[in-house]
């Protein structure tokens, strides 16, 4: 089934199970999903929460103004610092 087509007939409890089926690797049965059925549970779900849902509601939202947004509070943190991870004692 293409993917348009399989969109046309997704309701939002098809949606839900899905989100949900990715997020524990398994399908509602028990059975583990293999990376192609991921990947393509993935790709319908961002499709649909993009025809459906508003930006606000979607897989991987983030708000305009946040922290890592300003360039300004970088230019405040010393070079040391500067990392996207750190760990300190």
């Amino acid at each position: 089934m293409q993917l348009d087509a399989f969109l046309k007939k997704m309701t939002p409890a098809i949606h839900q199970s899905l989100k949900l089926a990715l997020e524990l690797g398994r399908w509602p049965d028990g059975r583990v999903m293999t990376q192609d059925e991921r990947d393509a549970s993935l790709q319908a779900v961002i499709a649909y929460e993009y025809e459906n849902l508003p930006e606000s509601e979607r897989v991987g939202y983030m708000p305009a103004k946040c922290k890592s947004d300003s360039k300004a509070s970088i230019d405040n943190v010393p070079a040391e610092e500067a990392t996207i991870l750190r760990f300190k004692n």
